[in-house]
């Protein structure tokens, strides 16, 4: 449940560095913000694999690059469902899914596949912890 909520609250970060960042992207509060991280996790985990498994042949075509305008539709049929978070244009959307992208992999990078933080231990010459 711990993992859960955690990844959760990285997607509504992820939103929220979106929202600062591209204009056309906007969470009119922070209730519809968290509306909008749990639908978008329930999206990626569900219907995201189908798509990129049914778009396969073009994927491969365009060098994965086909993913992007994936995510891209994905965020915007979150904005469809979650009536407070709105993407004005699909360039807004693609742009949007871009940065989400990047923000929850580097977020990811520090959380192990059982939902905890991950830190690397230093050990120095003499065997004992830093």
């Amino acid at each position: 449940m711990t993992g859960f909520i955690l990844r959760w609250s990285m997607n509504l970060l992820a939103l929220v560095v979106a929202a600062s960042l591209i204009n056309g992207i906007k969470i009119q509060s922070i209730s519809m913000g968290i509306l909008a991280a749990g639908i978008l996790s329930v999206v990626n985990a569900v219907i995201r694999p189908i798509v990129l498994v049914l778009t396969l042949p073009i994927t491969v075509l365009t060098l994965g690059l086909f993913t992007l305008v994936i995510n891209a539709v994905m965020l915007q049929l979150v904005a469809f469902l979650v009536p407070g978070f709105t993407i004005e244009t699909f360039r807004a959307a693609f742009w949007g899914g871009l940065i989400i992208s990047l923000v929850s992999w580097m977020l990811n990078l520090f959380v192990g596949g059982d939902g905890k933080f991950v830190y690397i231990k230093t050990i120095r010459k003499d065997g004992r912890r830093q």
